[in-house]
């Protein structure tokens, strides 16, 4: 029996998003090409009406010219329908009752159009379905010719050409949707996957982070409990109860440290650890953290130098910056064996800088790209055994907080130099800043 196949949320999110993306570019697409086409169709429509106008007034001109030269008998009005030659347009001439002049024979939604034109005094424009997908665009217009007679002028044109220019106008608008819709759906799911990949490292990293924190917190509790059981398995004399006591408070306080570390990035990630911005001097600061570690130091055999202290003015938070000193100079005494150094120092310029250079194992070329990861502890020796991973993140954590940079060089074998370059201070008294 086959494994069932795990949930693949994301991809059922770029699914999903991509779906909703082609479906929203395709109807802004649509309603983009529909209004586009209602335009031009109306453009089209005009134009017709204007060419259907031109032509009438051409007509009429051309009767006044033809009645003007038949007093010399050089022709006559009717002539002008046959010497007006304009592309896909029929010509008439009609008197006032309707009755053709030239042509002998015109329709009856033509006449009709004529006595209207002639009783309104007013263009007349006008439509008839002629059958087989035909329709006719009607122009009736009145005029007075120079010997005063009055006539009607109409210009008639198969709408046909329209309907070929608007078969057409779809035909291109469909194209070019389509062509649009597949461009968009195949670019929405490439921007969909741009846009999911940070959000699938953060997954895959938040998994990774909350499976290393159970493993870190399981181990200490797991000692825990088997102290406690054995304990309660007999009775023991005072003294081992207290050497088991003592074995389980070590173990919760590596516990605390652990819960302690992830409390503060989880903080720091969500912004809700305040950050100070207090002038204070940093060499004081160092000297301080430093001293503290020094009985841990002298316990592994480790010689802490403090060296070029001199006095370094900054603004920050003093307090995260001596967590940050605390945790360069113990990563230093844990990978440094017995008789090794731990070198601290503190310069001002050409900006303030704190320097931790141990002569421990060192860290090779292909981890020094993860050491600031969460909980990411190498495979280098550890004879006093390492924490929990947590230190260098909460270090660069502080770090980015207070605008500096931290750099870490280091050769296998000939120890790590640890690097701190802070911003220098604006200069003025030493006032709070906020």
């Amino acid at each position: 029996m086959s494994a069932p196949v795990p949930p693949q949320p994301l991809a059922d999110l770029r699914r999903r998003l991509t779906f909703w993306y082609a479906i929203t570019l395709s109807l802004i697409v649509l309603l983009l090409g529909g209004g586009l086409y209602a335009i031009i169709r109306s453009q089209l429509a005009q134009q017709l009406d204007d060419s259907l106008s031109n032509a009438t007034i051409e007509l009429e001109g051309a009767a006044r010219i033809r009645e003007m030269e038949a007093t010399s008998a050089r022709g006559a009005v009717v002539d002008a329908v046959d010497e007006l030659h304009i592309p896909d347009r029929h010509l008439y001439l009609l008197d006032t009752t309707g009755i053709p002049i030239k042509p002998a024979a015109a329709g009856p939604r033509i006449r009709a159009a004529a006595i209207r034109a002639a009783r309104t005094r007013m263009p007349v424009r006008d439509e008839t379905d002629v059958g087989n997908e035909h329709t006719l665009s009607i122009h009736a217009e009145r005029f007075t010719l120079p010997s005063g007679k009055t006539l009607v002028a109409v210009v008639v044109a198969d709408q046909v050409e329209l309907t070929d220019r608007y078969a057409a106008l779809i035909a291109a608008f469909g194209g070019a949707a389509v062509a649009a819709i597949i461009l968009v759906a195949a670019g929405g799911y490439f921007l969909v996957q741009k846009s999911t990949a940070p959000a699938e490292r953060s997954m895959a990293y938040t998994r990774r982070f909350m499976a290393d924190a159970a493993h870190e917190l399981r181990t200490p509790i797991a000692v825990l409990r088997t102290k406690a059981e054995v304990a309660l398995q007999q009775v023991r004399a005072p003294e081992e109860y207290a050497s088991v006591l003592q074995g389980m408070e070590r173990e919760a306080q590596r516990l605390g440290r652990v819960v302690d570390d992830l409390l503060m990035l989880a903080r720091a990630d969500a912004g809700e650890r305040p950050v100070e911005r207090i002038r204070f001097f940093l060499d004081d600061v160092v000297l301080d953290a430093a001293l503290s570690l020094r009985t841990l130091a002298q316990a592994a055999g480790v010689t802490l130098e403090m060296e070029e202290f001199e006095e370094t003015a900054i603004v920050g938070d003093a307090a995260l910056i001596r967590e940050l000193v605390v945790v360069l100079v113990d990563n230093g005494v844990k990978f440094t064996p017995a008789g090794g150094s731990v070198r601290v120092r503190v310069r001002p310029t050409p900006q303030p800088t704190v320097t931790v250079h141990d002569s421990g194992c060192g860290i090779p070329d292909e981890q020094l790209p993860h050491v600031f990861e969460r909980f990411y502890r190498g495979d280098a020796a550890r004879p006093r055994g390492g924490g929990a991973g947590l230190g260098l993140s909460i270090a660069q954590w502080i770090v980015a907080a207070h605008g500096a940079r931290l750099s870490l060089t280091s050769e296998p074998g000939a120890g790590t130099l640890a690097t701190v370059v802070f911003p220098a201070p604006e200069a003025g008294p030493s006032d709070r800043l906020s």
